[in-house]
């Protein structure tokens, strides 16, 4: 059980495209979501966001770095960030995408 919420109790179906950084002493890191056309923006969706909480069977990640794109004043898809101010956090982090992106088909590929 790997889920992405913007609102506590609701899945978002959309997947994200995630670009992870990390600096290179592995100190810190950040990992930049986006989700075109999400559930959360629907116009069925009455329920405001109120983060981005990543959860699994291990807990709750959570961020408030949630930001909503709009083309000709519609909502058409949102954008996170996650950062990690320690390698437990990295380590934390990576877990949980490794259970989520399981359950949802995506693949890993480093940029060079």
């Amino acid at each position: 059980m790997a889920q992405i919420q913007f609102s506590r109790g609701i899945d978002e179906d959309a997947i994200p495209d995630v670009r992870l950084t990390r600096a290179k002493d592995g100190s810190t890191g950040t990992a930049t979501f986006y989700f075109e056309k999400p559930k959360a923006l629907s116009s069925t969706s009455t329920d405001e966001i109120t983060g981005m909480y990543l959860i699994d069977e291990e807990g709750e990640l959570l961020t408030r770095e949630v930001k909503a794109k709009f083309i000709n004043g519609q909502p058409e898809a949102l954008e996170a960030l996650y950062i990690m101010r320690s390698p437990a956090e990295w380590d934390r982090f990576m877990r949980f995408m490794e259970r989520y992106a399981e359950e949802n088909g995506l693949g890993f590929s480093k940029s060079k």
